[in-house]
Order: C-alpha cells, then structure tokens, then sequence
C-alpha cells in the first residue's frame, strides 16, 4: 500500500508538467508595476529634456499593460506610442530585432516590391519602439511618441528601460 501511494504521488506530481507539454503556453510579461514605472521613469526623462510624450508598454499580444500621458503631451501621440509598442511587438520577432528603428532600416534597404503595400491595423514604422526582454527573450515592447523626432523618443524609453533591467528575470 505504502509503494502505491508513493506511486500515486509521483504520477500526481508529474502530471502537470505533462499536460504543460501538451498544450499550455506560459509566456512572461512585465508586472503591471514595473510596467507603471517604466511608462513613469520614461515620461519624466523625456520631460526634464522638456518633451511632451505619451509612453505605452505592450505585451507580445499586443495589450496595453501600461499608458502614460506626460504633462501637455499631444492627444494624437497616445495612438502613435501605442502605433510604435505594438508594431516593435509583434514585427520585431521573426529577425530577433530590437526596437521600431531597426524595422524601419531594414525596410528601407529592401529592394522596391510590386506588391501593392496593404496597410495594416496599429502598425507603424516609426521610430520610437523598444522591445523588452527577459533573460534574452522579447516579453513586450515599449511605445514612446510625442519628442520631436523618433530617436528622442527611442533614447526616452532605453534611458528608463536601463533602471529597471535587472529586475526584469
């Protein structure tokens, strides 16, 4: 009796790890409080250097975890940060790229297409997206818009994405 239910117990133990391998997915994101002091620290940086942004951190699907308004940031720029956090998102994945900026410079080397260009919904190819990563894997991304060029809002969101990195695990 003793052997089975030390049986029982293994089987039971295992039994989760098999069925995460079955077909759960387990995907990191930002908490929701490292995310608020991200979208925080990366609108107080732009504004010391006395820009008015709107700061946006996603999550690999896409969702809004965290929206920041900066004092006097134009109502526009909220589309266009989230524009910037979503398209870093998703399109960065395929060629492991890290931010909106390196998007834009391999797009612009590409040779002309005939294809008729379809736009498509929330995809920007502006600079002023950062992915972020955990332990080298891309967790999300943060969307900055607002500075009076992309690089400005790019160097914002890597300043603030530098404070908190070591406590991204």
């Amino acid at each position: 009796m003793k052997k089975l239910r030390i049986a029982l117990a293994v089987l039971c133990a295992a039994a989760p790890a098999a069925v995460m391998g079955q077909g759960v997915i387990n995907r990191p994101q930002l908490s929701a409080a490292l995310a608020n002091e991200l979208v925080g620290d990366t609108v107080a940086i732009c504004a010391k250097q006395g820009y008015k942004v709107w700061a946006v951190v996603v999550n690999l699907d896409g969702v809004r975890q965290a929206v920041l308004r900066g004092d006097g940031a134009p109502i526009h720029s909220q589309d266009n940060a989230y524009y910037k956090a979503y398209s870093t998102a998703s399109l960065t994945l395929g060629r492991n790229e890290n931010s909106s900026k390196e998007v834009a410079d391999r797009m612009a080397k590409a040779a002309p297409s005939t294809v008729p260009q379809t736009p498509l919904p929330n995809v920007t190819y502006a600079v002023g997206g950062v992915v972020i990563r955990a332990g080298g894997q891309a967790i999300g991304a943060i969307g900055v818009s607002g500075a009076p060029g992309g690089n400005l809002d790019e160097a914002c969101a890597r300043e603030a994405m530098a404070k908190i990195q070591d406590r991204i695990k």
